[in-house]
């Protein structure tokens, strides 16, 4: 600390414009001096933005030096979702199958997630939702269709960042208001899985769905060891070398996808899965892996053309 008081400027000294371009030019710029990220740069200037705002509520500055200058940004390129990752409904099928072999009957480590990962490409969830999802927060009929209110995620924090020393964190919903509930229509075929997985494994002394053989919260590295190895099994060769359903979050992608393809207005869609309308068209518009020629038929029947290819 003597030592960063000795090598800082004055925090007056901020109210000279050139030293506010020094400082936004320092926060766009690597240690090796390369420029940074745009998302990198974005955080580091929120930090400091509230730092110099304690300093002017201390009286240290008359205002946020910050607000007098603004970087030119390239635009933001759009995080769209490789179309190479999405499986289609039979690779699904095909995937959580599979996960049921992993660990053999006795340790049962794929058959414990099989409902899990049927969470995040049946009802679109994401990894730390599934993780939190309680038996009260589920209506599983015999028949027909079931729902889920989700009200609360488990994201991976790690025990030195969480108040309670767990490794996951207890949040509420992502981009929503503390005590907001999401309500999921899920189909039968998650009803069923989520119908089996109960009476097989019950629930943790919490009431959550998903937990680890003792009763934790199931690590990130287990759930992607136990689908790395799903995926040798229920893929051919070339595609588990490729991207194809490479994270267990693809499943989510895929579901997404297939939610939009089948024609469910985007609306729907974004309430579904916790998005913006806006964010969902740039993000999860996407074909899902061998339907490009289904899509290709909509557009000519739309134009009153047909097939030449004779396919």
């Amino acid at each position: 600390m003597r030592w960063i008081e000795r090598a800082s400027l004055p925090v007056a000294e901020l109210q000279e414009i050139v030293r506010v371009h020094g400082l936004i030019d320092g926060l766009g710029r690597k240690l090796d001096g390369k420029p940074a990220a745009t998302q990198t740069y974005r955080r580091r200037r929120a930090v400091v933005f509230n730092a110099l705002e304690y300093a002017v509520e201390l009286e240290l500055l008359p205002s946020n030096p910050l607000s007098r200058v603004r970087r030119k940004r390239g635009k933001r390129p759009v995080q769209e979702v490789d179309r190479r990752v999405v499986v289609n409904p039979r690779q699904a099928r095909e995937l959580l199958a599979a996960v049921t072999y992993v660990g053999g009957y006795e340790r049962a480590s794929g058959r414990r997630l099989r409902a899990f990962f049927g969470c995040l490409y049946y009802a679109a969830m994401r990894p730390g939702e599934a993780l939190g999802l309680r038996r009260s927060d589920c209506t599983l009929p015999a028949k027909g269709w079931g729902r889920i209110e989700l009200a609360e995620t488990r994201p991976t924090a790690g025990k030195a960042w969480t108040d309670s020393g767990e490794a996951h964190d207890r949040r509420g919903l992502k981009q929503r208001a503390e005590g907001e509930v999401r309500i999921v229509p899920i189909p039968p075929p998650l009803v069923r899985l989520l119908r089996e997985h109960l009476k097989e494994f019950g629930t943790a002394k919490d009431g959550r769905l998903f937990a680890s053989e003792r009763g934790y919260v199931v690590a990130a590295s287990s759930y992607s060891r136990v689908w790395k190895q799903t995926r040798e099994l229920a893929l051919m060769p070339e595609q588990v070398s490729s991207v194809l359903a490479f994270r267990p979050y693809d499943l989510r992608h895929a579901g997404v996808s297939q939610w939009l393809n089948s024609g469910v207005p985007a609306p729907d869609v974004a309430a579904r899965a916790g998005h913006s309308v806006d964010v969902l068209l740039k993000i999860y518009a996407k074909c899902i892996d061998g339907q490009e020629h289904e899509m290709n038929d909509r557009i000519l029947k739309s134009l009153g053309e047909e097939d030449d290819t004779g396919k």
